[in-house]
């Protein structure tokens, strides 16, 4: 969590190829309290950070990828439950 825009711009790029415009990346440290997103809006990149002063970010268990939709990925920033929002928390059958 100590890095910068540059080193979070590289660990992008060495993952995905490329950052692509119109995407955010995130990262999250090991306790899951504090979370930096790399947004790439079209002209340039800019690093923002949020830190939980309690209460956890969910995450994937795996360490992999996924992607968000973008009330997917409000709900994470503000640490509510992302997996719930749209079709995850659509029931079916009663």
């Amino acid at each position: 969590m100590r890095c910068g825009t540059e080193t979070a711009l590289g660990r992008v790029v060495k993952v995905f190829g490329e950052a692509r415009p119109h995407h955010a990346y995130l990262f999250a440290n090991r306790r899951a309290n504090r979370m930096k997103a790399l947004v790439h809006d079209g002209i340039g990149v800019w690093l923002a950070a949020r830190r939980l002063s309690a209460g956890r970010f969910v995450w994937p268990q795996d360490g992999s990828t996924l992607a968000l939709t973008r009330p997917q990925l409000d709900a994470l920033v503000l640490g509510l439950p992302w997996q719930r929002i749209g079709e995850a928390g659509v029931i079916t059958s009663l």
